[in-house]
């Protein structure tokens, strides 16, 4: 099993700026598709972002040019930079792991998850 934990969740202004990260653990490959979702109050889980071992991105259309997510393989951790905050933006935000090659965008393509981080942009 895969354990998880991103940190690095917090209260910021509009128009400001975080960084998370998540932490594997456990029986963990660095050839995974790591994954970022989010999810608001009421709403579904929604696809942030996600990367492959070897560095190729893939964005959901409403974060594309405000949000990067990186990896580095050495240390289990993958990150999610996020730039040009909304009030919008404002879930719990789940770090995950797809244990394949390829990208993903759906929930199911993910096997394991994190406890999440609440991330809250005031406007």
């Amino acid at each position: 099993q895969v354990q998880l934990v991103e940190s690095g969740g917090g209260l910021v202004q509009a128009g400001g700026s975080l960084r998370l990260s998540c932490a594997a653990s456990g029986r963990t490959s660095s050839r995974n598709v790591m994954g970022w979702f989010r999810q608001a109050p009421g709403k579904e889980r929604d696809f942030v972002g996600s990367i492959t071992w070897d560095g190729w991105t893939d964005y959901a259309d409403s974060v594309k040019g405000r949000f990067t997510i990186s990896r580095d393989n050495g240390k289990n951790t993958v990150y999610l930079q996020m730039n040009s905050l909304k009030p919008e933006d404002t879930a719990v935000y789940y770090c995950a792991v797809r244990t394949s090659l390829f990208l993903g965008r759906q929930v199911t393509d993910f096997g394991s998850w994190g406890p999440g981080t609440q991330v809250t942009v005031s406007s």
